[in-house]
């Protein structure tokens, strides 16, 4: 980006620090909240048709343009934080979160890396969120796939570099700069954004198989292909499309079509609400399990 396309971008940033805008979730009725990070509310909206468990997308204005921005305006000082389990993929938490403000905090990211592919599997996500879900029983799950954001696992793009961890600078090889340089075609990237997507659906169906209540889909974001000059999801651009998020609901009943063998590589700490053992605690430290 040159140096007029760079001001132009902090011009609109400044607008975008001063402006209060997007629903909070817990505004929102669910038990699950799953997160599809960067997943824009039109493609999920184009998929719906074709998965069984998704009826109706409507789109609402998310807190952010981007992951971090979304953390630090869904999460401190909202009272359900404390009542809420986090699984994630997602590599910003530990820079913008309080993992001692939540029941429990699993940092999916941290131990079950892929380097191949340059992200976090789904299927790792899924896998804990289950057990969490098991485990703890809390009132609130959030459960946080790092798709359908880039590196594109079913569809990896030449070049493409990966995902971002947490601390580490921006790499230029990724496919939104491609895209702006015109080093590759918008239809190319739209089919393996989709995919991604696709990829990530079938994770989240076997989620709703194996645990209970009101699930909510969204996204913390969504992504820009060109729109209003910009590409991707910068902080602090108050861009509709990239504000524009879905949201579907749906149900999860617990089958028991998936038993996680992941474990983190040390226990989460015990879950507290309020300063006192969940009843799912209680229960364990007497011997039922």
């Amino acid at each position: 980006m040159g140096p007029l396309g760079t001001a132009y971008l902090r011009t609109l940033q400044a607008v975008g620090r001063r402006l209060d805008y997007g629903e909070n979730v817990f505004e929102r009725e669910w038990d699950v909240l799953v997160v599809l990070d960067a997943c824009r509310a039109d493609l999920l909206a184009s998929v719906a048709p074709h998965v069984p468990f998704l009826g109706e997308v409507e789109t609402v204005r998310s807190v952010g343009s981007c992951s971090s921005e979304w953390l630090e305006n869904t999460f401190p000082g909202r009272p359900e934080t404390a009542r809420t389990a986090m699984v994630t993929g997602n590599t910003w938490t530990d820079r913008y979160l309080d993992a001692g403000a939540f029941a429990a905090m699993d940092e999916v990211w941290k131990y079950a890396w892929d380097d191949e592919s340059g992200t976090i599997p789904a299927r790792a996500v899924t896998d804990r969120a289950i057990a969490l879900a098991r485990e703890r029983d809390p009132e609130f799950l959030v459960v946080h796939y790092m798709q359908p954001h880039h590196p594109f696992v079913p569809d990896p793009l030449e070049g493409d570099e990966g995902m971002v961890r947490s601390g580490e600078e921006s790499s230029p090889a990724n496919p939104w700069i491609s895209l702006r340089r015109g080093e590759i075609g918008s239809r190319r990237v739209r089919r393996a954004y989709e995919a991604n997507l696709r990829y990530v659906l079938c994770e989240v169906e076997v989620l709703l198989e194996n645990v209970e209540g009101r699930v909510a889909i969204t996204a913390d974001h969504g992504n820009l292909f060109g729109e209003w000059g910009l590409y991707g999801h910068p902080m602090y651009t108050p861009v509709p499309a990239l504000l524009e998020v879905p949201w579907a609901v749906t149900t999860g009943t617990d089958r028991s079509t998936r038993s996680p063998s992941l474990v983190p590589p040390e226990p989460l700490p015990v879950s507290r609400v309020h300063g006192e053992a969940t009843d799912r605690e209680r229960l364990a430290a007497l011997g039922y399990r």
